[in-house]
C-alpha cells in the first residue's frame, strides 16, 4: 500500500478493512486535491454534512409506492450522495494529518458530521413510512383506517427518537470513545483525541465570546458528549485515574501496561467500527432499498444494541481487572 496513505491512517489497529481498501483510498485523493487548492479541513467537514443532509432528501422521496419506478433513481442518488459525505468525512482527518492544520473545532465538528447525516437520515425514513401503510397494515391484519394511521405514524416516530437518541447516539458516542481509548495507550497523547468533560469545560471558560460564537456553542454540545462518554465508562475512568496518580504523566506508564491494554482493546475495535458508520449504511441503503424503512429500526435496537452492550461488557470487565492488578 501507498506508504504516504498509509500515514493518513489514523492507525492499523482502528482502521475497518472497509475503509482500508475503498473510503480511505479515495479520500486520500480527496485530500491531495484539497491540498492542492489550500483548502481547510474544517471546511471539507462542513461540505460532508451539506452532501449528506442532501442525500437524506433524496431518500426521503424515494418510495416505490410513491415515485413508482423514480423511487430506485432517488435511492441510488442517495446512495451516492452519503458515500459521497463518507469521502469527504475521510478526508478531512486525511487532511489534517497531511498538512498538521489539526484544530479543536476540526474534532468536534467531524465528530459531529455523522449525526449531523443521521438526524435527517432518520426523519427520512419516518417521512417514507408516514406516506404510505397499506402494505404494512394488510400484512400485520389491521384496518387501515385514520385512527389506526394516526397511532402508527406515532409509534413508527416515537421509535425513530427512541433509536437515533438513545441508541444511534450512544452507540456511535462510545465506539469512537473506546478508540480513542485504545490510540491512547497505543501512540500516546499526541497520536489520540481523548479528551475528558473537564478539560473541555476549561477550556470553554478560558475561551472569550467575542469572536469565538460559534466555537463555544460547539465547545458547549462537545462538553455534553463526552460526559456522556465518561458516564458509560466508569471502570475505565477509575482505571484512568489510577494510572495518573502512580505514573504521572502519561509518557511514564511502562510500555508493558500499554501492551497489555491494547491486546486486551484490539479485539473491541471491529466491534466498534460496526458500531460507527459502514455497517449503518449499508442497513441503511439495504431498508430504503427495499423500501422497508422499518427495518433498520429492527437492526438498530436488536442486533447493534447487542454488539454495544456486549462490548461495554467485556471492555468495563479488563478496565476493572487492569485496576484491580494495578
Amino acid at each position: 500500500m501507498n506508504e504516504q496513505l498509509q500515514q493518513t491512517f489514523k492507525s492499523g489497529d482502528t482502521e475497518e478493512w472497509l475503509d482500508v481498501v475503498w473510503t480511505r483510498p479515495i479520500g486520500y485523493q480527496w485530500a491531495r486535491l484539497f491540498n492542492y487548492f489550500n483548502v481547510h479541513p474544517n471546511t471539507v467537514t462542513v461540505w460532508s454534512m451539506v452532501i449528506g443532509v442532501a442525500a437524506a432528501y433524496f431518500f426521503t422521496f424515494g418510495s416505490y409506492r410513491m415515485a413508482g419506478t423514480e423511487g430506485l433513481i432517488y435511492n441510488i442518488i442517495g446512495v451516492l450522495l452519503l458515500a459521497w459525505a463518507n469521502f469527504y468525512d475521510s478526508a478531512d482527518g486525511q487532511l489534517a494529518r497531511m498538512t498538521g492544520k489539526k484544530t479543536q473545532l476540526g474534532r468536534i465538528l467531524d465528530g459531529a458530521a455523522g449525526d449531523v447525516w443521521f438526524s435527517f437520515l432518520y426523519h427520512s425514513l419516518f417521512f417514507r413510512f408516514y406516506q404510505y401503510h397499506d402494505a404494512e397494515f394488510e400484512w400485520l391484519g389491521i384496518e387501515n383506517n385514520e385512527q389506526n394511521t394516526l397511532i402508527a405514524d406515532c409509534i413508527f416516530y416515537a421509535a425513530i427518537w427512541i433509536s437515533g437518541v438513545g441508541f444511534h447516539a450512544r452507540q456511535c458516542g462510545l465506539s469512537d470513545y473506546y478508540r480513542q481509548i485504545h490510540l491512547f495507550f497505543l501512540k500516546g497523547k499526541a497520536g489520540s483525541e481523548l479528551d475528558s468533560s473537564i478539560q473541555q469545560k476549561l477550556l470553554y471558560k478560558e475561551t472569550p465570546w467575542k469572536g469565538n460564537i460559534i466555537y463555544k456553542l460547539f465547545l458547549l454540545t462537545y462538553i455534553n458528549y463526552t460526559r456522556g462518554q465518561e458516564k458509560q465508562t466508569p471502570q475505565f475512568q477509575r482505571l484512568k485515574q489510577a494510572l495518573k496518580e502512580k505514573y504521572g504523566a502519561t509518557e511514564n506508564i511502562p510500555q508493558a501496561f500499554r501492551d497489555k491494554f491494547r491486546s486486551l482493546s484490539l479485539p473491541m475495535m471491529k466491534w466498534a467500527n460496526i458500531l460507527t458508520f459502514n455497517t449503518r449504511a449499508i442497513t441503511f441503503y439495504v431498508s430504503c432499498l427495499l423500501d422497508l424503512p422499518w427495518l433498520y429500526l429492527v437492526v438498530e435496537l436488536t442486533l447493534f444494541t447487542w454488539l454495544y452492550l456486549y462490548m461495554r461488557f467485556t471492555h468495563e470487565r479488563f478496565c476493572k481487572r487492569l485496576y484491580q492488578q494495578l
